[in-house]
């Protein structure tokens, strides 16, 4: 048992994971633009596009604009944490990997779990909210979808996953549908194709999508700015009902936590460091720069909702296009005879344009994100081999993305968003504290190392880092517990399912196949053994 427990918190050597870095097949073809236009095409997506509108109507009202203050400085703070950990690890597998130095083997493996729900999960439930609008902009386009009746209403057959969620007396239901998301499959389909293409095409296509949306966010902002209604925002901070997380004080922690989903993509800029042409400056302004332009951007579109719609009218899955319909711009209007209406408003259909684009940008990202994690898992024999496989010419770990691009398609052909919005989030406060308390241990384990970017305030920055994610996890974890005692045990299940399956393939492949088990990975205590003689020097270490 002692030897079982000692193989568990089993550390991969930090100067092994350097090693690693420098030596890396993956192309080094990322410059400081190129990362943070990458966590901005993460991070403008979801949240403003579809998430916003549901957090104002039921949790925060006009107080949302608080309540991304909040998730921004909690993820401030993990940026940080992450800007130092990648400028000493520039590595794909960003926390998995940092986890693996720090807390050893089954805390890398808990992290990489995380990510899966964090990055792949996310990434299908993203493809769930593209369908919504392609299928919306091409109904504007003359263009309609197959339609089946589904619960006595009318929903488009191939843009409806297999599980809805139906909510109605405080109680959800999960019925069957008889359909799938083939709309959100394509999705994903096309953005595994992009990357396995190659990374400088992927991001080539992903800068021309973020200025795409960002021009569109800011033609909304500028746009809407005359119809603002200050009347609307009053009161600032509803009163609370009595349930949790429905207003007051209560519900802007709430909004504060589902937003937390909308940030996940400052992260992704740490995967990209193993390609980045030099990760030590240009992570830390990819992950801090992307996090400042889309906080600020966030807080200016709510600003706009709440002021031209009342809060509680934001209930739609695209907040965005109900406030522009609002204004009732005729001014933009122009005739088109394939249009039902036998017109197109020029700045709705910009912003549905905005939003499809958007979220393209986002299930790009994220779907990079997370065969990069698979990539480092399984170089490390806690994964099948075929996922760590670099593709000869485009120099991608090919057959990876498309595994995984099939299993995220088939999620979110099934999977609605609401559904596991609430696991995302609280997988990705989880794992941010686990990054902070990484760079904890790396303060205090090697304090000699050369560290390109420092966490201001040090170990005390990481520690509130830590509360901070912990405290936003509960608040993501309490409605569940709230739901389960109302009956509905699903989203327990879910969660507890996810954790078995993840359990039962390290103890059946991962456990046996780790190559840091087996001793083919040089490990943190052996190097220790050594002694203050390969106190410097990557090389001479490994010799």
């Amino acid at each position: 048992m002692t030897n079982f427990i000692d193989r568990l918190v089993l550390k991969k050597s930090i100067y092994k994971i350097q090693a690693e870095a420098a030596r890396s097949p993956l192309k080094r073809s990322l410059g400081a633009f190129n990362l943070a236009s990458l966590g901005v095409g993460a991070i403008i997506g979801a949240g403003i596009f579809v998430l916003t509108g549901q957090v104002a109507s039921a949790n925060a009202g006009p107080a949302i604009m608080i309540s991304f203050i909040i998730a921004g400085i909690v993820c401030a703070v993990a940026g940080l944490c992450y800007a130092e950990l990648s400028s000493i690890l520039p590595v794909s597998g960003s926390a998995y990997t940092y986890a693996y130095g720090t807390l050893g083997e089954v805390g890398a493996w808990i992290m990489g779990w995380l990510l899966v729900l964090e990055y792949g999960v996310a990434a299908s439930t993203v493809a769930v909210g593209w369908s919504g609008y392609i299928v919306s902009f091409a109904h504007e386009l003359g263009i309609n979808f197959p339609n089946i009746v589904v619960n006595g209403a009318d929903s488009p057959m191939w843009a409806t996953p297999l599980v809805q969620a139906v909510s109605a007396a405080g109680h959800t239901t999960f019925p069957l549908t008889g359909t799938f998301n083939l709309v959100g499959a394509i999705g994903i389909a096309l953005v595994t194709l992009l990357l396995v293409i190659g990374i400088s095409e992927s991001a080539t296509v992903n800068n021309i999508i973020v200025v795409i949306k960002v021009v569109v966010l800011l033609t909304f902002i500028a746009v809407g700015v005359s119809y603002i209604n200050p009347a609307n925002w009053q009161p600032f901070i509803p009163a609370p009902t009595g349930e949790p997380g429905e207003f007051g004080w209560s519900g802007i922690l709430r909004g504060s936590a589902i937003i937390f989903f909308a940030y996940v993509g400052f992260e992704a800029v740490s995967t990209a460091a193993a390609e980045a042409k030099k990760p030590s400056r240009d992570v830390p302004i990819g992950i801090l720069g992307s996090l400042i332009i889309c906080t600020l951007i966030y807080m200016a579109v709510a600003a706009v909702m709440t002021g031209v719609v009342p809060y509680k009218e934001l209930a739609s899955p695209a907040p965005v296009a109900v406030a522009i319909d609002r204004m009732a711009l005729s001014w933009a209007d122009f005739p088109v005879a394939f249009s039902p209406t036998g017109h197109l408003n020029a700045i709705s259909l910009m912003i549905k344009i905005g939003a499809v684009t958007g979220l393209s940008s986002v299930m790009l990202v994220l779907c990079y994100a997370q065969t990069r994690v698979f990539y480092n898992m399984s170089k490390d024999g806690l994964l099948p081999g075929a996922f760590s496989k670099i593709h000869p010419k485009t120099r991608t770990p090919w057959v990876g993305t498309i595994l995984l691009g099939v299993v995220i398609a088939i999620a979110a052909a099934f999977l609605p968003i609401s559904l596991l919005g609430d696991l995302v989030s609280l997988g990705t406060a989880v794992a941010f504290s686990i990054v902070c308390l990484s760079v904890i241990y790396m303060r205090i384990k090697h304090p000699e190392m050369e560290r390109p970017f420092k966490v201001p305030g040090g170990v005390w920055t990481a520690g509130i880092g830590i509360a901070l994610c912990l405290f936003l996890a509960w608040q993501n974890f309490a409605p569940m517990i709230h739901s389960a005692t109302k009956g509905d045990m699903l989203p327990i299940y879910l969660l507890g399912g996810y954790l078995v399956i993840g359990v039962l393939i390290y103890i059946f492949y991962g456990y046996w196949n780790s190559k840091l088990g087996k001793g083919i990975d040089v490990t943190e205590e052996a190097l220790e053994s050594v002694g203050e003689a390969f106190a410097h020097g990557v090389d001479d270490k490994l010799k």
